[in-house]
C-alpha cells in the first residue's frame, strides 16, 4: 500500500484500534437540509469516481474512507433530508445499483487494511525493541567508560576530593551529552527523531510510558485534518479562454459563469474541463439552468466537479454575499472547491475558497438569500491556496449554444 502522512503517524496504533477510527472517521458525515439531495446523489457518484482511483494507485486507505463515506451517506444519513421523497425514482436506482457494487469491494479492502495494519504494527513493535536494546547497549557502554575513567583519576587525599553523585537513570535509560565532556546527562526519552511530516523516513520514537502499557493513540480526526486539502491543478489557459467566451456578455454588463471539472490523480485534484452550462445572467448575478445537461456531459466523461468560475464585468475580484451562497454546497460536498473570479475592466483573476473553520459554517447556516450584509470579522472567505497554476490541457464545453 502507498504510504500516506496518515499512514505513517497512525502505524504505533493497534490494528483493531486503527482501522475503528478509519471508521469513526468516515462515517461522521453529515447532511445539510439546505443542500439541494440531488446534489448528493451526484456527489455520491464523484466520490465512488474518487475511490476507485485511489484504490488503482494502491492508496487503499483513501479508497475505504470514500467508500464508507458513500455507504453511510446513502444508506444512513440521506433519508434525514426533508426533500428526500422529491428524488425521481430513477435516481434513487442508480444509486442502489452503485451501492451494490461498492459494499463487497468495501468488505474486501476492511479485511485487506486489517492485513496491512497487523504487518505495520508488527514492524513498529520490531524497530521499538530495536531502539530500546541500542539505548540499553549505549547505557552499558557508558557505565564502562564511566568505570574505566575513575581506575585513571590520580590517587590523592581524600580531602582535595569532591565525589558527585551520578543520579539514577530515568526510565532505565542513560544517555550521554554529546555537547559535554563531562560524565554524562540523564534524559528521560530517546533524541528526537524526524517528524512524519518532515521526512518521508517512517521511523517510531520511544513513547513516554510504562513498558507495560500499550501506545497510546491520538485522535484520527485531529491528524487528519492537519492536511487536508489536496492540491488542485488549475491549467493556465481557463481565465483567459474564460474571459474570451464572456466577452460578448461582459460587454453588456452581464455576468458569465461556468462549472470546473476534472480527475483526481496522485492525490491531486486536476481541472481538464471548462463546461459553460445555459445560463440566465445580470449585472450582478449568474444562474445555470438545464443542469442535467452537466450531469450527463460529466457522466460521459467520468468527470469530477471541482469547482465554478465566473466574471465580475464591472467590479473587483472578491465574492460577494451571492457568490457565497452559491460557492457554499460545492465546498460542504468537496472540501478543495475553489471558485475563481474574473475582473477584465480591472485586468484582475483571484481563486477564492470559504474559510474552512468560520465562513463556511456561518455560510450554511445563513438563511438569507438576494444580497444582504454579512461580517466581515473573522473573514467569511480568503484566497485559496492550494492552487496550483500550470501549463496543462483544458477542454472546453459551451453548452450555450
Amino acid at each position: 500500500m502507498a504510504k500516506n502522512k496518515l499512514s505513517i503517524i497512525l502505524e504505533n496504533i493497534e490494528p483493531q484500534e486503527r482501522l475503528k477510527q478509519i471508521i469513526n472517521f468516515s462515517n461522521s458525515i453529515e447532511v445539510d437540509p439546505h443542500v439541494p439531495p440531488r446534489r448528493y446523489y451526484r456527489s455520491g457518484l464523484e466520490m465512488v469516481r474518487m475511490a476507485n482511483v485511489y484504490y488503482d494507485e494502491g492508496n487503499y486507505e483513501n479508497a475505504y474512507c470514500l467508500y464508507l463515506k458513500f455507504m453511510t451517506l446513502f444508506l444512513e444519513k440521506i433519508r434525514e433530508h426533508p426533500d428526500f421523497n422529491s428524488v425521481p425514482a430513477e435516481v434513487k436506482a442508480a444509486n442502489k445499483a452503485k451501492l451494490r457494487e461498492v459494499l463487497p469491494k468495501a468488505e474486501k479492502l476492511k479485511q485487506k487494511l486489517l492485513e496491512i495494519y497487523k504487518e505495520d504494527y508488527n514492524n513498529y513493535c520490531v524497530k521499538l525493541k530495536q531502539i530500546e536494546k541500542e539505548a540499553e547497549d549505549r547505557r552499558k557502554r557508558n557505565q564502562l567508560k564511566r568505570q574505566d575513567d575513575s581506575r585513571q583519576l590520580p590517587q590523592g587525599p581524600p580531602s582535595e576530593f569532591v565525589t558527585a553523585q551520578i543520579p539514577s537513570p530515568i526510565d532505565g535509560v542513560y544517555y550521554p551529552d554529546t555537547n559535554s565532556s563531562g560524565s554524562g546527562t540523564i534524559v528521560p526519552s530517546a533524541p528526537d527523531l524526524p517528524h512524519p511530516y518532515e521526512s518521508d523516513i517512517s521511523f517510531p520514537t520511544i513513547p513516554s510510558f510504562d513498558r507495560s502499557k500499550k501506545p497510546s493513540s491520538t485522535s484520527l480526526t485531529d491528524k487528519y485534518d492537519t492536511d487536508v486539502l489536496r492540491a488542485v491543478l488549475v491549467p493556465s489557459k481557463v481565465m483567459p479562454w474564460f474571459e474570451n467566451l464572456a466577452q460578448s456578455n461582459t460587454n453588456k454588463n452581464i455576468e458569465t459563469c461556468g462549472i470546473l471539472a476534472g480527475k483526481l490523480e496522485k492525490n491531486q485534484l486536476i481541472i481538464t474541463h471548462m463546461i459553460l452550462p445555459k445560463q440566465n445572467g445580470t449585472a450582478d448575478s449568474c444562474t445555470t439552468t438545464n443542469e442535467e445537461e452537466i450531469f450527463d456531459f460529466q457522466d460521459q466523461h467520468n468527470l469530477i466537479t471541482i469547482g465554478w468560475i465566473h466574471t465580475h464585468p464591472t467590479q473587483t475580484a472578491f465574492l460577494s454575499s451571492v457568490d457565497l451562497h452559491t460557492h457554499c454546497p460545492y465546498q460542504l460536498l468537496m472540501p478543495e472547491a475553489i471558485a475563481i473570479v474574473c475582473a477584465p475592466k480591472y485586468q484582475n483573476t483571484a481563486f477564492f475558497n470559504l474559510t474552512p473553520n468560520y465562513g463556511l459554517q456561518f455560510i450554511s447556516n445563513c438563511r438569507k438569500t438576494g444580497f444582504h450584509p454579512h461580517p466581515t470579522d473573522p473573514p467569511l472567505f480568503k484566497v485559496a491556496d492550494h492552487v496550483k497554476i500550470e501549463n496543462a490541457p483544458l477542454e472546453v464545453m459551451d453548452l450555450r449554444k
